[in-house]
């Protein structure tokens, strides 16, 4: 029977050679993605609701709200925020942009319902009865676009040939702006070396998009109506991914945009950022659980790290880490930088052995429940949904 000193540096191998795999079909599919996105698009300029829920402040809260308010846009288009209460941080923040650009259409909605336990979703609900067109955009408070951010997203819905599905959905990439902390850098890497690449390969191995990203989610009214609106999210934690497969499951197309959108990260700290990285792990495993088994062969830098220790450094471990290596950067450097725009991520390479080691660890230890951390309270997820964790007395 064969020793574990000699399992352990055979698996690793073999699972560091599947990690090269991985990468170079990330390289092939941002690749393709890219050429694909040079495209000219075609001038279609639909009146389009824009619906923006608003919970507190979060950083740079106010130029990304007043990049919305920027577009080079032929259509006409609103914004309409959705505050949870009258108190909320962020209401002076939207009388401002009220102000300063008194020639948009900007509403504050109060959404005062508890409609499930995601309260985004609650406010949304409420929200969308008062948006006027039958483009709806959706994406989050601390979302910065550029002034091509509704031209090229709403060209995407432009009339397809004849016989092809009807464009329902239209999503985006984003990037993350760290701010200063480890935690935050961390989760900002990710996003770029990590998330990105997996939505790419799963959209060229699937021959398209079947989920939505939160950063963006436009949707034409046909299509959320054949779906049942957005009342049936409200008890789901990740409502876009859910609401990208409902569209797509009535044969509808979803669209990737050439578009690219950042976010601002918080300042975690790494207690933090773990918590959010368990809870979008437990939550792309329950949504996704064959795929997120797969995401085992991705992590190739930290199994050849591994590999390196199991073999005790031999020259064959050594050189399988060069290898690894060079496809990891080339990765970062691709998706990151021509893709992305990400500028931060030259700043942060030297962040991507541990960066990819607690990717590991964290996917290893999302299989050890089903319970996550949101808001400061504690739910399970189970099919989708969130279900408040009641604390025994």
């Amino acid at each position: 029977m064969p020793s574990l000193a000699n399992v352990v540096p055979t698996v690793t191998n073999l699972l560091a050679f599947a990690g090269c795999g991985f990468y170079l079909l990330a390289i092939w599919s941002a690749r393709s993605f890219v050429r694909a996105s040079r495209k000219t698009l075609p001038d279609f300029s639909p009146a389009v609701s824009v619906l923006k829920p608003v919970k507190g402040l979060d950083p740079d809260m106010y130029a990304s709200f007043a990049s919305h308010c920027e577009q080079d846009y032929a259509g006409e288009y609103e914004l309409l925020f959705a505050a949870g209460s009258a108190d909320d941080p962020a209401i002076p923040a939207i009388e401002r942009l009220q102000q300063e650009f008194p020639d948009r259409n900007i509403r504050l909605i109060l959404c005062p319902e508890a409609l499930g336990t995601n309260g985004k979703v609650s406010s949304l609900v409420q929200v969308l009865q008062h948006a006027r067109y039958d483009h709806i955009l959706i994406n989050d408070s601390d979302i910065l676009v550029s002034r091509k951010y509704l031209r090229n997203v709403m060209a995407a819905f432009a009339a397809p040939a004849s016989r092809a599905a009807p464009v329902g959905m239209v999503t985006a990439l984003y990037r993350g702006k760290a701010y200063g902390t480890l935690g935050s850098r961390l989760e900002a890497l990710g996003i770029t070396i990590d998330f990105a690449p997996k939505v790419l390969t799963s959209m060229f191995l699937e021959g398209g998009l079947r989920f939505g990203l939160g950063s963006t989610l436009a949707v034409t009214r046909e299509a959320l109506n054949a779906v049942g609106g957005l009342l049936p999210l409200v008890d789901f934690v990740a409502d876009d991914y859910q609401l990208g497969v409902a569209i797509a499951a009535k044969g509808y197309k979803v669209v990737l945009s050439r578009e690219v959108v950042e976010t601002s990260v918080p300042a975690y700290q790494f207690r933090d950022f773990l918590a959010h990285q368990i809870r979008w792990a437990r939550t792309v495993r329950d949504a996704r659980p064959f795929g997120y088994f797969g995401t085992v062969f991705s992590f190739g830098l930290a199994w050849a790290i591994l590999n390196l220790v199991a073999s005790a450094a031999s020259i064959e471990s050594v050189a399988l880490l060069s290898v690894t290596l060079a496809c990891r950067v080339a990765v970062a450097l691709l998706v990151g930088l021509d893709l992305l725009e990400d500028r931060q991520v030259l700043r942060n390479l030297w962040l991507l052995p541990g960066r990819d080691l607690v990717g590991l660890a964290v996917w290893a230890w999302s299989y050890a429940g089903n319970t996550v951390e949101w808001r400061g309270e504690e739910f399970t997820i189970k099919g989708g949904k969130m279900t408040r964790v009641v604390a025994r007395v």
